[in-house]
């Protein structure tokens, strides 16, 4: 099986599906034009497709001709609610609505493994499980999908798993990297609404005015991150939205702010858990007024297993050579539901640089109204998810 090159050869049909998709942008866990598109590509191949009964998530399953392991592999479909302000000719029609994290690319891509393998079904030794999954963008499609049973969807659990996620910036056109252990951080959100009392803006003293209290505590969350963890424990709150008020001389009855925290381990989390909802609630009352605190988990950390993340870096420099594979020096911040998959079977993770800049630090990141993504890239991280699963169902 030369992968590489069958994947060159369906490139262009791959590159068309990805801004067919790129058009259609669809957010959440309802996506049926995605869906949609995604069956037309997959008509015809030597698949047992499942539909989502919570979402219009896409399981698809090959069997191989002859027994052995069983292997999943994962693209998210869903986009996100930016306004897009690329000049490309195949610019998001839904307004509000774009494929700024390059899940249009992993779908494509996923739907290349799948022609790729359909291909040479009767060489296969085992089965592959390809996890079309919506709402990746904080709606959890992959816990949806694991209740469904997509990990079960062969028959028995997947022996492993593997994602690829495209970057816009940092990472080189081309290059593949990935890490044993941690690779992203766990989510969570901080949601914190202070209760005051309501006035005049001209006599403060006869309200109970929520703003300074809320910015406060906005303050002292960072004072409890330098101060109550040692500074090798990696820990990000930021404050992402703050609303209160209506006009300027008017004190509101209330202030509210939602923060995201990331945090990897599990000790961490707990702790700021406890002492985030603590903090806020304890400087509320010194001020004479009250918070209402929610703390929701939300992902966990994505941990690739070693020996995975080691074979996706034998696997990368054997097919593209070693100027193709990096490994990342640092876990990253951002967070991602496969973490949900990685909890419940070994496997990896990887980022895929689709940067369309010849230096990545030039280029708008990933989520930005301006990312930009090589669509030249699709064969080529469809020829590694389809060698990935045969060299792993080759290990038995």
């Amino acid at each position: 099986m030369d992968f590489r090159e069958e994947a060159a050869a369906i490139a262009p049909e791959l590159i068309a599906l990805r801004r067919r998709l790129h058009r259609i942008p669809e957010i959440g866990l309802d996506l049926p034009k995605t869906q949609a598109a995604v069956l037309a590509a997959l008509a015809g191949l030597p698949l047992e497709i499942t539909l989502g009964r919570t979402s219009t998530a896409v399981t698809a399953v090959l069997r191989g001709g002859r027994p052995g392991p069983a292997v999943l592999l994962r693209g998210d479909m869903d986009a996100l609610p930016v306004t897009e302000e690329t000049a490309v000719d195949y610019v998001s029609e839904h307004v509000g609505t774009m494929h700024a994290c390059g899940h249009d690319l992993h779908t494509a891509g996923l739907v290349g493994a799948a022609k790729l393998l359909s291909a040479h079904q009767a060489e296969l030794s085992g089965d592959v499980v390809f996890m079309f999954q919506p709402g990746e963008e904080g709606f959890d499609g992959a816990g949806h999908m694991i209740a469904e049973g997509v990990l079960e969807a062969a028959g028995r659990k997947v022996d492993a798993a593997y994602g690829l996620h495209v970057i816009s910036d940092m990472v080189p056109r081309g290059v593949f990297t990935t890490r044993p252990g941690p690779m992203m951080a766990a989510s969570s959100g901080l949601f914190v609404n202070v209760v005051g009392k309501g006035g005049h803006g001209s006599r403060p003293h006869t309200a109970l005015d929520p703003i300074p209290v809320a910015a406060e505590i906005v303050t002292a969350l960072q004072n409890l991150i330098t101060r109550r963890f040692s500074v090798f424990e990696p820990i990000v709150i930021t404050v992402g939205t703050f609303h209160a008020g209506t006009r300027h001389n008017i004190i509101p009855d209330n202030a509210r702010f939602e923060a995201t925290v990331r945090t990897f381990s599990e000790e961490a989390l707990a702790q700021v858990e406890k002492e985030s909802v603590q903090l806020a609630e304890d400087i509320a009352t010194a001020h004479g007024l009250s918070a209402e605190v929610r703390f929701d988990r939300e992902y966990p950390a994505t941990v690739n297993d070693a020996d995975e993340a080691a074979f996706v870096e034998a696997t990368v420099k054997d097919l593209f050579g070693g100027e193709r594979y990096t490994e990342m020096p640092n876990p990253v911040m951002g967070s991602e539901d496969f973490s949900r998959v990685l909890q419940a079977v070994p496997g990896s993770y990887m980022f895929y640089g689709a940067t369309i800049k010849d230096d990545p630090n030039e280029a708008a990141s990933n989520h930005s109204p301006r990312a930009a993504f090589d669509d030249g890239v699709l064969a080529d991280g469809a020829a590694l998810l389809a060698e990935l699963a045969v060299r792993r169902m080759a290990r038995g």
